[in-house]
Formats: C-alpha cells, structure tokens, sequence
C-alpha cells in the first residue's frame, strides 16, 4: 500500500482499517493515516529476515525501522509542542507558577539518546515507552464528562457457597463470566485481541481423585481476521492452580496447565504433551492426591487419555488446595457443571467429577467483599520512575488478606504473552486500563491503581468513579537525584527510552494532590513530605519549561464572512423612485446612500423636508 493511496482514504475507511489491526481509531485524520502507515511499514519490514534473532515474546525486543514514515512524525511532533499549552492542568493542589517554573531531567545518568536533539519526538520508528502513552490516556481525561453517581441496587443475598462456578473475584477483570457462571469469555475480545484473561472455580480440592471438563465452545475472531487466517490469534491453557498463584497459567511454579499447542506449561517452562486442541474440542482435567501428599496431574483430549502431564512432590504444593483453572485468548469455553447432568466423557475408574462432590471434600476460596463500604482503592500519584509499582507491590505483599488487584499497564502487558509490536501492546495496554478502571468501580474488591495520576482531572475522575469505597491517594516522590537514578535504571531495565518532550510535558502539567473530603479519605506522602514535594516541583516545572523547545504560534487570520443577503432582497431607491412615496417631496433634496445592511438603508439626507403628511415621513 503506498502513501498517496493511505492519504486518498476517507476517515471511516481509516478508522475501519485501524479497528480490524487492533489499533487506536480516534483522532484527526492525519494522525489516522500517520498510524495506519506505520502499520502496514512495519508489516513490511517484519517480512524481511531479521539479521539479529529477537526475543520470541515480543517484549524486549526494539520494533523494526520505518524510515518511510519521517515526516508524518515530524508534523506531529511540530504539533504536539503546539499544544503543549494547553497540556498543563492546573487544579486544587498544584502550585501556581507564575513565568517560568522548573524541571532537571534526563540529561544527567544517560537519559537521554547520544546524538540526539533534546526535545525531539521519537518517530514511529523508535520506542515511545509506557509514559508516554499513559500521559495521553490521561489527558482524555481532561474533557471527559465526569461520572455518575454509583447506584446502590439490592443485590439478591443469594449465597451459593454450595455451588461450583466460574469466580467473579478470583478473574482478570478482562474475564467476563455469563450469569449461570458456567461458561465466560474475554471481555474486550475484538478490541483487545491480544489479550489473555484467567479464571479460577470457586471450589478446589487437596484429597482424592477429582476430574473436571472444559469444552472450547468457539474462536472469537471478527470478519476481518478470518480473512486473514491470522495465526496465533486464539489460544487456550487449562489446568490447575494455587489459590495465591497468579491468574496467568501456566506461568508459576504453583501453576500447572495443558497448552492448546501441543504442549504441558509450568514456571513459564514448555515442553511437548499430548495433541493440540482447538474448537469444539474438550479436555479433561484430573487430579489424583496421595496420602503422602504427592499428587499427579493428567490430562485427556475428547476422551483420549493424554498421560500424566506433572508429578509433584509433598513439598510443592505443602497442603495447599488446587483450583480447577482457565486461561484464554479470543476464545470461548464452557465447564461441566451440572451436578445431574452425565460428563460428556468418562472419566477413568476411581475419579469423581468436582460438583458432584459433598461439600466436606472440597475447598471454597476466599469470598469476595460484600459491599462498597468494605471495599478499599489505593490511587497512586508519582512521575514515571519514581518508584510506585514498587510500593503497589510491597504493599500487596505485606498485607496478603486484602487481595489487592493491582491495575497497571505492566500488568496488562504480561497478559500479552504472544504478543506482536511493543509500541502496539503499550498502546492497547493503555487504552484497555482506561476501560477496566470502570468495569472496577463497578465490581466489589480491593484495588490498586498503578499509573502516574499526575493530573487533577485524572485523580479526580478516577476517585469520583470509586465513589463508596474507601478511597487512598499514595504519592510517591522522591529527591531529584534519586528520581533520575531510578528513571535512569528503569530504562536500561526495559529497554526502552521515555522521549524528553513527552517526559518534560509531564512535569510541567503535573500536579500534586490535597486532601479533599469529598474525593479521598486518606493522604499520604511516601517518600518526602508534602511541602517538600511542592517545592521539588516547582524546581522541576522551573527547569522543564527552560528546556522546551519554543514554537512560534501562528497568527490566525481573520475569517471574511461573506454577508448574506436579506430574504427579502435589499432595495435602494433610486433618485426618481422617492418621488413615487407618499409624503415625500424630493425637489432640492440631495440623497447619498451610505451604506446597506440586511436589508435596511441608510441615508445621508441633506435638505430633507416633511411634507406634513403624519403617516409618512
């Protein structure tokens, strides 16, 4: 596809385009045909064959070159700095800063590239990173209309701890299970198709011998990709789990799953097992515990017995209990289990299904919050670097009995273990929290938000959605030089570089938190304190804004509206005509017309005399 023809293209077949490559379709139309270009680039120049071998996840590997596409960015850079003014939000909280405020970054410990011109964006060639498209999530933000209040709807207190069901609170948020909690689905499917999503049974077990099935009931593909037969775009693991083991199975050491490839996962390591399933196909999981506590998992395909796919010792599991487990992308499945319905297999001799089951013998997990009000939200508000996930995670490992669930772009980018381009992932990622965030304010549980947060708007439409919980607001803010050591690490950890324009925009729109009583219940400054951190930011904004390149604004030109004409048509007299109006006597009279306007007009009269006629003039 060359340029001139992406350029032809009308805005609803870019955005038709965009949508079927899983890309972002909002904008103006340049930056459509900006982002489209660069797609169908880098299409090509994944064709070629690649010099050096990359990472087969796609993570740490940098994208490939397009040089085609420099002056597509280049106009948007000349853009973005044109409106940077009209970046900065400045609400309850944030210092006024009259003329210019401050900001020492990158230059110092390596952060900027070698050769590089500061303030000049990355083309599409090169790695924008997680900040920045974090920062335009959260300037959407800005014009967003703000929320509803939460209703309070009588949830039926139906408690079924009895019944074995998909569990709601023991899911990735993207995970949407259907109401009789038997069969689910990922829930941004078409948007997100990269995306995989787990769940846990709400029951498990720790003795015996238990089986359970899973039918893959179909792909979940739009039109667009059957046309393409994209391949890898749909996958399945199933299996069992820990209950504190993460949701992406497979993918730790209390993790124990059945590859749709062909394959046996655990601890992240893949080995050859058994056949490759797909749609319409159901597998069967059994676990079998000895008195020993050692245990064998197998696992059968249609009926067919697969063998034993893992032996684990006592040791390993240290009488923890297993959950039945699912994990998938673009792909629907479906559980077995209706306790008086026959198993669509058999199941070899001595295993009983797990709803079939007494009570007694099996394990229910944690139940998930009741209300709102037992609910807690932790907000946390810091530039990128400056150590938030790190406090997040230390914070969810010291207090285990909440279950926080900790909503981040990382996070989101880890379920995209297949996944393709780096900037692609970090921008679905993005858009896909943005969209969580609200299935979370709808959902009871406990929750931490891991993003920068450095906007008014943002803190407040976020804290605003989360309305009944009990909402806390963490900011992390470090000394200057021990924030550009961390950042500095950061980027050599991730590979990829956060572009000076974008990071010095952020300092110059951040701004921090006080305590308001109607958007938070509680405030706290990890690191310094709160006079502290101001005053570190207003050096920061000082130093950013001397370093932003400066751009000349052009100046608009008057618009020249053409003036429509009456719809009754003006009409200027001539000289004769006056004489045809009653009561008008034109001898000696000497009749200049101005000027006319809608219709009326106006006159210069010199020697003007009234006839005597009241009705006239």
């Amino acid at each position: 596809m060359k340029l001139e023809d992406v350029k032809k293209m009308k805005v609803a077949e870019l955005r038709c385009k965009l949508k079927a490559l899983g890309l972002d379709s909002r904008g103006l139309k340049a930056d459509l045909v900006e982002r489209l270009w660069s797609s169908s680039e880098a299409v090509l120049s994944s064709q070629t064959p690649p010099a050096e071998p990359t990472d087969t996840t796609g993570l740490l590997s940098p994208p490939p070159a397009e040089p085609a596409a420099a002056p597509l960015s280049e106009a948007r850079r000349v853009k973005e700095l044109r409106d940077s003014a009209t970046q900065t939000d400045a609400g309850p909280g944030s210092p006024a800063a009259p003329g210019r405020t401050p900001v020492a970054v990158l230059a110092a410990d390596g952060g900027a590239e070698p050769g590089k011109e500061p303030g000049k964006e990355p083309g599409p060639a090169e790695t924008r990173g997680r900040a920045f498209y974090e920062f335009k999530e959260e300037i959407r933000y800005k014009r967003a209309k703000s929320p509803l209040p939460p209703v309070e709807s009588e949830e039926e207190e139906e408690h079924r701890e009895d019944k074995v069901r998909l569990d709601p609170y023991c899911s990735h948020l993207h995970f949407e299970a259907d109401a009789d909690g038997w069969s689910g689905q990922p829930r941004f499917w078409a948007r997100f198709p990269l995306l995989w999503s787990g769940c846990r049974l709400t029951h498990g077990v720790q003795q015996g011998s238990v089986s359970f099935e899973v039918r893959l009931e179909k792909k979940l593909l739009t039109s667009r990709q059957e046309e393409e037969e994209v391949r890898e775009r749909c996958g399945l693991r199933v299996g069992w789990s820990a209950a504190d083991a993460p949701l992406r199975l497979g993918e730790d050491e209390l993790s124990f799953s059945y590859d749709g490839r062909g394959k046996k996962v655990s601890a992240g390591k893949e080995e050859q097992f058994g056949e490759s399933f797909s749609e319409g196909d159901i597998i069967g999981c059994f676990a079998s515990f000895s008195i020993d506590g050692a245990v064998e998992l197998s696992f059968h395909k249609n009926g067919n017995f697969m063998g034993v796919a893992f032996y684990l010792d006592p040791a390993v599991l240290q009488g923890r209990p297993l959950f039945p487990h699912i994990l998938c992308m673009s792909y629907s499945v479906r559980f077995h289990l209706d306790p008086s319905a026959p198993p669509w297999y058999p199941a070899p001799p001595g295993f009983t299904p797990l709803v079939a089951l007494p009570a007694g013998q099996t394990v229910r997990s944690r139940p998930p919050p009741t209300s709102r009000s037992n609910c807690e939200v932790v907000l946390m508000v810091g530039l990128p670097g400056s150590g938030k996930s790190f406090w997040a995670k230390t914070h969810m490992r010291r207090h285990p009995e909440k279950q926080f669930r900790l909503l981040g772009t990382e996070e989101l980018l880890a379920c995209m273990m297949r996944g393709g381009r780096r900037e692609d992932m970090l921008q679905q990622a993005s858009q896909c929290l943005t969209d969580l965030i609200k299935v979370a304010a709808e959902t009871p549980g406990n929750y931490i938000l891991d993003q920068c947060n450095i906007h008014f708007s943002a803190r407040r439409h976020k804290l605003q959605q989360f309305a009944g919980f009990r909402r806390r607001v963490v900011v992390v803010f470090p000394s200057a030089p021990e924030w550009k050591r961390r950042l500095s690490q950061r980027q050599l950890s991730d590979g990829e570089l956060i572009p000076e324009t974008s990071l010095l925009k952020l300092q110059v729109s951040c701004s921090l938190p006080e305590h308001q009583a109607d958007l938070l219940e509680e405030l706290q400054y990890a690191e310094q304190q709160q006079d502290q951190a101001q005053k570190l930011l207003q050096e920061l904004k000082e130093e950013a804004r001397r370093l932003l390149p400066h751009v000349n604004k052009e100046e608009k030109k008057p618009r020249l509206y053409k003036k429509r004409p009456h719809p009754h048509g003006p009409r200027v007299l001539r000289r004769n005509q006056w004489a045809a109006l009653p009561g008008w006597n034109c001898s000696g009279m000497n009749i200049q017309p101005r000027h006319v306007q809608r219709g009326r007009s106006c006159y210069n009269s010199e020697g003007l005399s009234y006839s005597g006629n009241e009705n006239h003039w």
